[in-house]
């Protein structure tokens, strides 16, 4: 039988203080059933305790609090924490909290599966099924605080949108994801604490530009050079290495704020010394600063993580022009949770 009960999260304050008035009671209710979802989490309308059973059984008439379920937790020998995100109609996604000595990060997912198709990533071998809701977006993070919470003794301190599927192409939700997690009224986290990565779609690095946002962009580079670039990512065949360069050029000159760009070497294929000038030339265009990741194998031969020589080349020449980079070594590899794995083996 079809559910034609509205989710109740998809409502504003104001459409839920007009619902309130339009069955004879006070406006102020909907102020309240506001917090109970947002700032309180709450997943039934029977734990709105401040609120009278009759309200309570107006809501339960109307609406619906279409709630993730942590479907099944894996812990790393790191202490990466892997969750198997089970959403409203039955869909698995995946999240994962990164400990670190004085922080934990949530990296979330934003879409099921992935609109795109980097060759090196395992989610994009899943058929994109849909984009993510914001309140789906949000219950992630929640979860996650409250691993972080319970497991490393320290509230949630930062957010990656590094997850299953590429941001840009879910744009509206995910920021209005990041609305709710920023506000008062929500999380209260800092846009300063927020990274949003995208694989890089200019049109929307602009609208991002545009929209004025405050938190953080990365970019997922991994090669400088058109052509190489283009067998590591189709896709940028279409979102060519100049309509990006354009693009933050825009980004940087509206918001005032550096990029990082992510990057993996491989062996064979962005691994000489021409595929670090292309990159050394390609951050030059704005303040920005160098993220290489190492490489989590996902059963594909043409991959290979690149030779020590190879990063400490990379890590030279970046140093010797002043960029600044850093070496991320991947955590979660054991549970299939490390940048680039998630894609739902269980």
């Amino acid at each position: 039988m079809k559910n034609d009960k509205k989710d109740i999260r998809a409502l504003s304050k104001e459409e839920l203080r007009d619902f309130f008035e339009s069955i004879g009671d006070k406006a102020f209710r909907g102020n309240q059933v506001y917090e109970w979802l947002w700032s309180k989490s709450a997943h039934t309308f029977e734990a709105m305790t401040n609120l009278s059973k009759e309200t309570r059984s107006h809501l339960e008439d109307n609406f619906v609090i279409n709630h993730i379920a942590v479907d099944n937790v894996q812990r790393s020998n790191d202490g990466t924490i892997k969750n198997a995100v089970k959403l409203h109609d039955g869909l698995i996604v995946e999240s994962v909290l990164i400990p670190a000595k004085n922080r934990t990060t949530a990296c979330v997912s934003s879409q099921v599966g992935c609109s795109l198709d980097c060759k090196f990533c395992a989610t994009s071998r899943l058929k994109r099924m849909r984009n993510l809701n914001p309140d789906e977006i949000y219950d992630q993070v929640v979860a996650i605080d409250k691993e972080s919470r319970l497991y490393h003794g320290m509230p949630l301190s930062n957010i990656v949108f590094m997850g299953m599927g590429e941001p840009l192409m879910n744009y509206k939700n995910v920021l209005a994801s990041i609305e709710k997690i920023t506000s008062p009224e929500g999380l209260g986290m800092s846009p300063k604490r927020i990274v949003v990565s995208t694989s890089g779609v200019p049109k929307m690095i602009k609208k991002l530009a545009d929209d004025g946002v405050k938190f953080n962009l990365a970019v997922s580079l991994h090669s400088a050079i058109q052509e190489t670039r283009e067998k590591i990512m189709p896709f940028a065949k279409s979102f060519t290495l100049k309509d990006l360069e354009e693009s933050l050029h825009y980004w940087y000159e509206l918001t005032n704020k550096s990029v990082t760009y992510e990057y993996v070497v491989w062996e064979g294929i962005n691994d000489k010394e021409e595929d670090v000038l292309a990159l050394i030339k390609f951050c030059q265009i704005l303040p920005s600063k160098v993220n290489l990741i190492e490489y989590n194998p996902i059963g594909d031969d043409d991959f290979k993580q690149a030779t020590n020589k190879a990063l400490e080349m990379y890590i030279s020449l970046l140093e010797k022009a002043r960029i600044p980079v850093t070496v991320r070594r991947s955590r979660g590899k054991d549970i299939d949770a490390a940048c680039g794995q998630l894609a739902n083996k269980q």
